[in-house]
């Protein structure tokens, strides 16, 4: 298990003798199963097998109070899809400043959605899953620090956080993994609440390196020996334009929330670009509604991903380049093209103060390539 120096320091403050410190130990888990309803089918990494490994998780939270307003808090995960190797998901300290301020340091989740932090803890939501056209960014923590402060302004309840770190880590890119670096990443986000209703916005910016050279593009063509190639034709300019070497990435996002209780009605828009790259901007949101009825709740919600390719790019060559080097370009820079729209219809019932069955289906209209998905799944959320 590979261990950072602050999840080192952590593990050393947890196994300290009782005497020092309170410790609070909690959990969460979700046990999930699902597969297609079509043999040629796939989404959301199920196919027409039944699968009980793809989304289910357990995980372990510890948190120390030292005293003096200084805390440490772990959380070690181990998801079914990397076969529950546990890793430690959030390791960070904090300091209380005051009753409504405080500082969190170390790894963070990034809180780029209004569910960024309960992402995981699937007991925490109505869906079976959070919208996956939103939420399936491709990271989640940042290594850094976070400021909260929340306050009362006039009727409304405020909650202002302010975020600054690095993320290295795996990224997706032609469906292939790959290395990715993000620096200087800097952010706000604030919520505001009245009764019933709440709306939140997000605003993250970072410079973005991506290294996809390895990353094949069919043929025997790399996209290392793509950029060697037109670098050879004098093209610099058209690499540059293409590779991602730190790169300016901005998130955009807003949100709405309506919950009395009896209705709940979730909304969320983001806007995602990375600049002189070929990464195509992204635009989604979802809406969802649910009605409950005591411990049962039946829910709706409507996905759209809008990605557009950023043909800008290489148009202005397609006279200049010959065929063998205009291709893999078109086809790389198009390879981020994605539009969606998924409905989603499922329920939940909570059968246990700490538990709660979910079923869900989903069915997926990929207007890019003309495919079509289904999904079931089932499983149980639960906390501890």
């Amino acid at each position: 298990m590979k261990k950072t120096v602050l999840s080192l320091a952590l593990m050393g403050c947890l196994a300290a003798p009782a005497v020092f410190a309170n410790v609070a130990i909690n959990g969460f888990a979700s046990i999930k199963g699902g597969m297609t309803t079509g043999s040629d089918e796939f989404l959301y990494g199920y196919d027409d097998s039944f699968d009980l490994k793809n989304e289910s998780l357990f995980a372990l939270q510890v948190k120390s109070d030292l005293g003096e307003k200084l805390s440490v808090t772990g959380q070690l995960m181990g998801r079914g899809n990397k076969d529950f190797d546990v890793g430690f998901e959030w390791a960070f300290i904090t300091y209380e400043l005051s009753d409504n301020m405080r500082v969190n340091a170390g790894r963070l989740r990034t809180p780029f959605y209004k569910y960024s932090d309960f992402k995981d803890v699937a007991y925490a939501y109505d869906w079976l899953r959070v919208p996956q056209g939103v939420y399936g960014l491709g990271f989640d923590n940042i290594e850094g620090v976070s400021f909260y402060r929340t306050a009362q302004l006039g009727a409304f309840e405020s909650t202002l956080q302010a975020v600054a770190g690095s993320y290295d880590g795996k990224a997706i890119v032609s469906g292939l993994e790959v290395d990715a670096e993000i620096k200087n990443i800097l952010g706000v986000t604030w919520e505001l609440a009245k009764g019933n209703l709440s709306g939140r916005v997000a605003y993250l910016t970072g410079k973005v390196t991506i290294d996809a050279e390895s990353a094949s593009l069919g043929q025997n063509v790399t996209i290392g020996g793509l950029f060697n190639t037109l670098n050879g034709f004098g093209l610099n300019n058209l690499v540059s334009a293409i590779d991602i070497q730190e790169e300016k990435g901005t998130f955009l996002g807003f949100g709405l929330t309506y919950d009395n209780s009896d209705w709940v009605a979730v909304t969320e828009i983001t806007r995602v670009k990375v600049d002189n790259s070929f990464i195509a901007e992204q635009n989604n949101y979802y809406v969802s509604l649910g009605k409950r009825f005591n411990s049962f709740t039946p829910y709706v919600s409507y996905e759209v991903e809008d990605n557009d390719s950023r043909d800008d790019i290489f148009l202005p060559f397609q006279t200049v380049l010959p065929p063998q080097l205009f291709v893999p370009v078109q086809g790389l820079v198009r390879s981020q093209e994605r539009s969606t729209k998924t409905w989603n219809l499922g329920a939940r019932y909570d059968f246990h103060p700490s538990a709660a069955f979910k079923v869900q289906y989903s069915s997926e209209k990929n207007d890019t390539t003309g495919d079509r998905a289904g999904l079931i799944a089932l499983g149980v959320d639960l906390v501890f």
